[in-house]
């Protein structure tokens, strides 16, 4: 018997965009909405590998395709805080108050987003493999990518046209993962694989716009999170140095860092079942 089923539809917007989104429902009642921001490029749907904890503590997962991926109209020239109000309006949709946010890699800053814009909302919110903002003060961003990352990344910081020529002149470089996160990729988060192949289908408008929106200004500064803050960092990552997760755990009092010494990028995400056990234990103080 499933514990879980995905719901997926659409909503459309004021604005006239739809967004694609997923809401699964855990046998019994949830005791805590989390709102899954993806990686880039993937699609939406919630993260089945961590279902099992999710299940043990009562999580029901609700995310949604990005704009320019899967079914969502694109969105061109979003900033990252722009995910603050797709969230407050498919959680009104839905008959959501107050929930929690976790993103990986490229969702982590959408996540902080929903943290400093919707404070009378968010519980509480989890940011693994998230790049800091590209103008971090102190920060040397690039030290520590691997090639091609920070090829993408600086061509995104020369606009659309050069990030388009880069793509369509490089094929991506598996040697980016770690050991860890090739032997993660192949076992317990094999998932990823899926849902990132589906990521381009429609085209790569959400590639693009995701990452002219991780190097142009946020729309809200970090240090403004009031509410709890985990920041998971693998010190491997050669996509998302553990640099960024140190620079974001400086800038308010919110934040506690977690460092996984041998992890990578996607072999960190075996600590994001201990990073829900978190997740729910301050989710439900601050709502106590």
């Amino acid at each position: 018997m499933l514990d879980r089923l995905v719901a997926e539809t659409d909503i459309k917007l004021t604005d006239g965009r739809v967004l694609h989104i997923y809401d699964s429902f855990a046998a019994g009642a949830a005791r805590l909405v989390v709102f899954w921001h993806h990686g880039t490029p993937n699609i939406g749907a919630p993260p089945e590998p961590l279902f099992p904890a999710a299940a043990r503590h009562g999580i029901r997962w609700v995310s949604y395709d990005r704009p320019g991926y899967g079914n969502s109209t694109p969105h061109r020239g979003r900033d990252i805080a722009s995910a603050a109000a797709d969230v407050s309006d498919i959680a009104d949709a839905l008959g959501i108050e107050q929930f929690a946010v976790m993103g990986h890699s490229g969702g982590g800053p959408h996540a902080l987003a929903c943290s400093a814009l919707l404070p009378e909302r968010v519980l509480g919110a989890v940011c693994v493999a998230g790049p800091a903002p590209f103008q971090a003060e102190g920060l040397d961003w690039f030290t520590g990518m691997g090639a091609f990352g920070a090829g993408e990344l600086r061509a995104a910081a020369g606009g659309r046209s050069v990030l388009e020529d880069y793509l369509a002149a490089n094929e991506f470089d598996m040697d980016q993962f770690t050991a860890a996160d090739q032997a993660a990729l192949n076992g317990d988060w094999s998932w990823l694989a899926d849902v990132a192949a589906q990521g381009t289908d429609a085209g790569l408008d959400g590639l693009l716009d995701d990452e002219l929106a991780t190097v142009a200004p946020w729309g809200f500064d970090p240090s403004e999170i009031s509410v709890p803050v985990l920041l998971l960092y693998g010190c491997q990552d050669r996509m998302i140095p553990c640099a960024h997760g140190k620079w974001l755990a400086r800038q308010g009092n919110s934040a506690t860092l977690w460092l996984r010494l041998d992890d990578g990028h996607i072999s960190v995400l075996r600590s994001a079942a201990d990073a829900i056990a978190w997740l729910m234990d301050h989710a439900e103080r601050l709502r106590s």
